[in-house]
């Protein structure tokens, strides 16, 4: 069974990125895939501003990471980039914690001004960590989720139909990559 991270940079964990997330998830459990969570917000202030790499959240953060046959990178869009508090996460991973993994961004903004923010920003941070099979990913607008009188978020039905092709590419391409490295010696 394959197993993901998806790794939340958003500095709440109750917004429009949050309900994109779920669904998400919800994709990936009926593909029968295990999936594992990162909330930075959730993790202490002072070890991600202090580097402190010993930290016990951040051991447990990144060993969930390592142990990741794909990761899912999620953020809003601050500034024409994604958020600083991923950044600092993204500082604590092991130089070369990225390598052979598969990598999904999914970025929600406020306008279209800012699509390219993955190729421009994300990306090479991760190349830099070790990324090579970085996924073209999903960039929505905050529009795309609307809040409901409930108090849940509907998401449009163009941005359900991109996450479904999305994680559905995610999923094969791990499932693909687990076959290959799974093939006896002198086969792979």
């Amino acid at each position: 069974m394959a197993k993901i991270t998806i790794i939340n940079g958003n500095p709440s964990l109750t917004s429009r990125l949050s309900a994109i997330i779920g669904l998400t998830e919800e994709l990936l459990r009926k593909e029968n895939v295990e999936v594992h969570h990162v909330n930075v917000a959730e993790l202490p202030p002072e070890d991600l501003i202090h580097t402190k790499f010993e930290s016990e959240a951040i051991v447990k953060a990144n060993a969930l990471v390592a142990q990741a046959d794909a990761v899912i990178v999620a953020s809003p869009v601050y500034k024409a980039s994604y958020t600083g508090v991923l950044k600092t996460f993204l500082d604590l991973i092991p130089q070369k914690g990225l390598a052979g993994k598969i990598i999904l961004p999914l970025f929600i903004g406020g306008s279209l001004a800012h699509l390219l923010s993955i190729d421009y920003s994300l990306k090479p941070v991760l190349a830099s960590l070790g990324a090579r099979h970085i996924l073209g990913g999903v960039y929505t607008v905050d529009t795309q989720v609307a809040r409901t009188e409930a108090g849940g978020f509907e998401i449009a039905e163009e941005l359900r139909t991109r996450l479904e092709e999305n994680v559905a590419e995610l999923v094969k391409e791990t499932n693909l990559r687990l076959q290959y490295t799974e093939l006896p010696k002198g086969l792979a």
